[in-house]
């Protein structure tokens, strides 16, 4: 194994990766394992052995057991013996690993033995990228056993600093797992005077403390800025559609897509890999640039899985592209393939779910039972969750929800103030799934408000249980493209607290007028741009929208809650448009609070404030429909019990 030095860091960084990977060249199928005294014979006495077993048959082949499967199997005996003697991770054993298939053992021997050596042997911590942001260092990693594992981020001095002191450890921010190529790792930002190199290690044992620098793993050095990057990529039939921040294009409106060209990525990345295949692009909008799959790919989509793209500015809108036609933008974005991208276990003539819900979360465990619980009464049959860093029991509270039945999945989504982006990439998601996806926050609810009469009788009935999916259901062979729902925005209500029983319950006064819509659409016939504002996206020629009467339905946001739940929002907008409540910008724009200033100081007053109308009607309607007729609990109440 061979060993490198950084610039940056006097330690030793182990830096050949390689070697797990290799075949061992022998014809015998064996687990080598490289010690400091592997050489049990020499090699004379190897080649002697050799030539006399392929001369001269064992006396007891017909039997069906050879002197070399004997040979074999006395040789992983002694090497499990080996293993059991000097433990991998300790300082006096460091192995280098080999796997090969077992030919000549049963296939319950060979997994008995693979089994045991990865209970015993880590993967080695392989950090590909590097991605800076304003506050945490994100790192994409390869080869993490789980999100659970214990990890630490190891800080390095920058260059020309004094090297006392020179290594810094603190505890890993969060891990999650990004796709099936790659995880993540949020690390703190560095102390001064270090590096943003930042490396991951699992803290050593204590017995194989030796030299703590040799657990560091170190492939690809490159920090990304956050101001400019591509982040993710998506395989869409015969397109390549590629997500980039720091573009810069005007909200709202298509932009001229003869200035990119997209770039895709050949051999080992991590071993000097290059940008060898280029295309046009053919539609441009906001941070989404689509371009036309190279002919290789379009006739083998399968190899798309694992390639990098990015984007090209072409030189004639790019001042600084002088030396060639193109300035490349830097990425961290993969490709996968057509079933790695689409996580639905599509059967053939299964039908597609006819209602599903897309959002994007940040610390929402609190609100999720009751969102999930109450749409899925009103007959939302999927939900897509695009996790944005969330630090809470964000994660746990969707497998809660999964173990009982709601068809939940959760989108690792690292990629701040990208919700618009995110969206488009959810619509992608759901195409193929889903005839409808409505797209909502966790602090709106849907709401049919008035009783309607029954066809042929004068009683005033409730719409129903599964009522919103009907409702979309009626419009899925017109032309109509999307349904959109216009928003009351409710206040604290006089509280202090937050309400036991959920929001529909505790929050009861609102503001008069509607602030904004929200819409479910068709994503088959969404324009290829997927250019979208958050509440409503642009639709191919021939499809048009439907805005609900409020005397249909409207949405309850619950937008102004208790102080201890509304200063959240001063930590980040997820909007790329919208600017952050802490930044002295649009301040009197619909997406902040009327009157309150830049910093999370609670108002005089801030209970009795949006206070103008007195509305209990989704209060009653879930005490009436939802709560147990003996207990009075409603369901999301009962999962606390």
């Amino acid at each position: 194994m061979k060993l490198a030095k950084t610039p940056h860091c006097r330690h030793q960084i182990y830096s050949d990766s390689s070697a797990s990977s290799q075949i061992f060249p022998s014809k015998l199928s064996v687990l080598y394992l490289k010690l400091p005294f592997h050489q049990l014979m020499d090699s004379e006495q190897r080649r002697k052995r050799k030539r006399s077993l392929r001369a001269s048959p064992s006396p007891h082949s017909h039997c069906g057991f050879s002197a070399r499967s004997l040979i074999l199997c006395l040789s992983f005996i002694f090497l499990l013996l080996l293993l059991h003697r000097f433990p991998i991770g300790t300082a006096s054993f460091r192995p280098v690993v080999i796997v090969s298939t077992l030919s000549r053992l049963s296939s319950s021997t060979s997994n008995s033995i693979r089994d045991y050596v990865s209970s015993r042997l880590l993967l080695p911590l392989r950090v590909e990228d590097r991605v800076l942001f304003p506050d945490h260092v994100l790192l994409m990693v390869s080869h993490i056993n789980d999100r659970s594992e214990v990890l630490e981020c190891v800080y390095c001095k920058d260059i020309g600093v004094e090297a006392a002191n020179k290594l810094i450890v603190r505890p890993v921010l969060s891990v999650d797992e990004l796709d099936e190529l790659r995880w993540v790792a949020r690390c703190p930002l560095p102390p001064q005077n270090y590096s943003a190199e930042v490396n991951l290690r699992r803290p050593p044992r204590k017995e194989s403390i030796v030299d703590g620098d040799e657990w560091l793993r170190k492939v690809h050095p490159t920090v990304h800025s956050w101001e400019m990057m591509a982040y993710a990529a998506a395989l869409d039939r015969d397109s390549a559609v590629v997500f980039v921040k720091g573009l810069n294009l005007r909200p709202d409106r298509e932009s001229d897509p003869r200035q990119f060209s997209c770039h895709f990525g050949t051999g080992d990345w991590e071993r000097g890999g290059r940008f060898a295949l280029t295309t046009r692009a053919f539609s441009a909008a906001q941070e989404v640039i689509r371009c036309s799959l190279p002919r290789s790919i379009r006739m083998n989509p399968s190899k798309a899985h694992g390639i990098r793209v990015t984007v090209g500015l072409n030189s004639h809108f790019h001042a600084n592209a002088r030396a060639s036609n193109h300035v490349l933008v830097p990425s961290v974005a993969k490709m996968l393939s057509p079933k790695s991208y689409n996580s639905y276990k599509h059967k053939k003539n299964q039908r597609k779910y006819q209602l599903c819900v897309c959002t994007m979360v940040w610390n929402q465990a609190s609100s999720l039972r009751e969102w999930i619980m109450y749409h899925a009464w009103l007959g939302v049959e999927r939900w897509f969750i695009y996790d944005n860093n969330s630090d809470d029991r964000t994660k746990e509270v969707i497998q809660e929800l999964e173990l009982e039945d709601y068809n939940v999945t959760r989108h690792t989504w690292p990629w701040i103030k990208t919700q618009e982006a995110g969206f488009s990439h959810c619509a992608l998601r759901a195409r193929d799934e889903c005839n409808w996806v409505g797209f909502m926050d966790v602090d709106e609810f849907f709401y049919f408000p008035f009783p309607t009469h029954r066809r042929g009788s004068n009683k005033l009935i409730f719409r129903g249980q599964n009522s919103l999916r009907t409702l979309v259901a009626n419009f899925s062979s017109t032309t109509i493209g999307e349904i959109r729902t216009a928003c009351h925005s409710y206040g604290p209500s006089g509280l202090n607290s937050l309400p036991p029983q959920g929001v529909t319950v505790g929050y009861t006064c609102r503001l008069q007028s509607p602030e904004r819509h929200k819409s479910i659409v068709r994503p088959d016939v969404l324009d290829r741009t997927l250019l979208n504002v958050v509440h409503h996206f642009r639709l191919r020629k021939g499809f048009k929208y439907l805005n609900l009467p409020q005397s249909t339905a409207v949405i309850n946001h619950y937008k102004y809650q208790v102080w201890e739940a509304f200063r959240a929002k001063f930590f980040r907008r997820v909007a790329t448009y919208v600017a952050d409540w802490q930044e002295k910008e649009n301040e009197g724009s619909k997406d902040r609070a009327p009157g309150l200033g830049t910093e999370a100081i609670e108002p005089p007053k801030w209970p009795l404030q949006f206070c103008e109308v007195w509305d209990t009607g989704l209060r009653d309607f879930v005490l009436a429909n939802l709560a147990d007729p003996t207990t009075g609990l409603l369901p999301w109440e009962r999962s606390l019990l």
